[in-house]
């Protein structure tokens, strides 16, 4: 039998080390200490908590406000709670444009991209600054209606307010989980088990998804709680953690790190085997398909296992359809570089997200597009802040046969940039939502893009006469299949008039917040009789809506699945229940803030229509 000393002499040997590594730990903490409590020039010492509200809303994916006021928007977030702990429906949090899955049930769906990680479900996101960069001990969501929409909290190495940008921005995941259904609307306050991470942050986003929600969910306010120096592990703590056997504790491998993505694109040395297994008698075409289950990142570690593998993993055709935007993080123009040679063929990709605060230039954009751009048919943009005129020109310059385009939040591109989306001929959907689009530039778009179907409008101020572009949408766009002009304030009768007699293929229109349409003028009446084919229509707060609109959609709008009246004063129960005898396909009622329609009436309605979800929402 061999001895067991030189085993126990190792085992003493890794003993000792650990306790060195506590001992060294302590060491420089106690030394932190003693200088936080003689320096005069420190204003707290290192073991005080910090606790702060956020400061100031950098950036959002959509909010349910206007871009001119401060009802139900993102900016409400900054400072201290306005409504929590009371729960209900308040104009002063913030609620993002979505809830629910109605948006995937209606005809301006999109398909989703496949090969999307399973960990990757976030639908809307926020960012906050606070004053002070500190190590999170806590982050606190005050949530006042609607619970259960956060999935993400992640914190940021740039910090918004210092003059001098880091080389690398850094993203950590705080914490992460997948939705969840919460019982009630009553307002609560959130508090995740967050981990530690070794940089300070004064740079919070939020990540939240609402697909589990019964109505929009609305915060009120985020907390920070922190500490100035980083937290050192107690010399109480029972067990050890191998990973405090590395020398350099301050050089931690970083999870969301970009160099993770691209080293893995970056394939330089193969493994030599003498024979590749069974893969070698596998048709090639069984195993693209077998590979194109995986996501980006498996793709790129596989290929790194043998040469059959990788030149499967490097074939453009695994490529077709790419989304970005789960590595939102990660991406940057060495990644596109990376890319390119695998995205020759490609025909849908998602960049939204990505590519902000510096991440992603104009030129590694442009010579991506170059490159890869001649077979895109669909082009995912959302959040892009990078993107400028130039980006704009290369577009449509480089994807003579583009469809769909999407600028969703893209407010950073200035207004005459616009006029070069004129020049893509073939476009059949736009998505302009809260851009800063002119009148000018969108008149030249609708005449030359006659191929369009889907056009978002929403929340786009800057456009002076909608009546004047509803009236070149009914001139040009016969096509069109569904309309957003959400938040649209000078549209009247007389541009739904044209745009009535001119797209009669129309089966979705949102006019939600559109002070200036008024049911006596017959603009409804009209609508409904000129658009037989509307499956959703949103007329949200519009108080003039009365039973003789709900009555002519009853008689001659039958396919009609979505409807939102919310905030009308004009409208009875009995004009509700003709609509609902006549629209056997309706799902969606929103009857919240009617006057006529308190809760014993939905309560009937909901006995006799069990198909049907009719929401009221309420205020205490």
């Amino acid at each position: 039998m061999p001895p067991v000393f030189p085993m126990l002499t190792v085992l003493s040997m890794f003993y000792y080390m650990c306790l060195r590594r506590r001992a060294r730990t302590a060491t420089r903490g106690e030394m932190n200490s003693r200088r936080a409590i003689e320096s005069n020039t420190r204003a707290l010492p290192i073991n005080v908590e910090i606790v702060q509200y956020a400061k100031e809303v950098l950036d959002f994916s959509s909010h349910y406000g206007s871009e001119n006021s401060m009802s139900y928007t993102m900016w409400n977030l900054a400072g201290i709670p306005n409504v929590y702990p009371s729960s209900g429906d308040f104009t002063q949090t913030a609620v993002f444009r979505t809830y629910g899955t109605w948006w995937d049930r209606c005809p301006s769906a999109r398909l989703p991209f496949t090969r999307t990680p399973s960990t990757f479900c976030s639908q809307d996101y926020v960012e906050l600054a606070f004053e002070e960069p500190v190590y999170p001990t806590a982050v606190h969501i005050l949530e006042t209606y609607h619970p259960g929409a956060v999935v993400r909290i992640l914190a940021c190495s740039a910090n918004p307010y210092s003059q001098n940008p880091p080389a690398e921005v850094r993203w950590e995941i705080l914490w992460s989980e997948a939705p969840t259904k919460v019982n009630g609307p009553q307002a609560r306050q959130f508090t995740p088990c967050i981990k530690q991470i070794n940089f300070p942050t004064n740079l919070i986003r939020l990540e939240v998804n609402s697909s589990l929600l019964d109505y929009y969910t609305e915060l009120d306010a985020v907390v920070l709680h922190g500490v100035k120096e980083r937290p050192v592990l107690s010399l109480k703590t029972s067990m050890i953690d191998m990973n405090d056997i590395d020398e350099d504790e301050d050089e931690e491998k970083f999870a969301c790190g970009m160099d993770t993505l691209n080293k893995q694109f970056n394939i330089v040395t193969l493994r030599e085997w003498p024979t590749n297994g069974y893969f070698d008698k596998l048709p090639y075409e069984l195993i693209q398909l077998i590979l194109s289950h995986l996501t980006v990142p498996d793709l790129c570690r596989l290929a790194q296992t043998c040469k059959l593998l990788y030149q499967h993993c490097c074939d453009p055709l695994q490529y077709i359809h790419l989304s970005l935007q789960p590595y939102w993080a990660r991406i940057n123009d060495t990644s596109l570089e990376y890319l390119q040679s695998r995205c020759t063929l490609i025909q849908w990709l998602n960049l939204s997200w990505t590519g902000n605060r510096g991440a992603i230039s104009v030129s590694g954009f442009s010579r991506f597009l170059k490159v890869c751009g001649s077979e895109l048919v669909r082009l995912e943009l959302s959040c892009g802040h990078f993107l400028n005129e130039t980006c704009l020109e290369v577009i449509t310059e480089m994807c003579p046969n583009l469809q769909e385009l999407n600028l969703s939040s893209c407010d950073k591109i200035p207004p005459q940039a616009f006029n070069h989306i004129a020049k893509v001929g073939s476009l059949k959907r736009l998505i302009l939502y809260r851009t800063k689009v002119e009148q000018t530039a969108l008149l030249s778009i609708l005449n030359f893009c006659s191929e369009l179907q889907h056009l978002s409008l929403g929340s786009c101020v800057m456009i002076e006469d909608y009546d004047l572009i509803a009236s070149m949408m009914g001139a040009k766009c016969k096509k069109l299949r569904s309309l957003d002009l959400w938040r649209c304030k000078n549209i009247t009768e007389s541009g739904i008039a044209e745009l009535a007699s001119g797209c009669q293929l129309l089966e979705e229109l949102d006019l939600g917040w559109c002070p200036t349409l008024q049911s006596s003028t017959g603009c409804f009446t009209n609508l409904a009789r000129k658009l037989p084919n509307l499956q959703k229509l949103f007329l949200t707060a519009n108080r003039s809506v009365c039973d003789t609109d709900i009555e002519e959609l009853a008689a001659n709008c039958t396919h009609l699945r979505q409807l939102d009246i919310l905030g009308t004063r004009m409208v009875s129960p009995a004009s509700l229940r003709k609509l609902l005898e006549s629209c056997k396909d309706l799902s969606l009622l929103d009857v919240s803030f009617c006057s006529q329609i308190d809760n014993r009436v939905v309560l009937e309605l909901n006995a006799n229509f069990p198909n049907v979800f009719i929401k009221k929402s309420f205020t205490q």
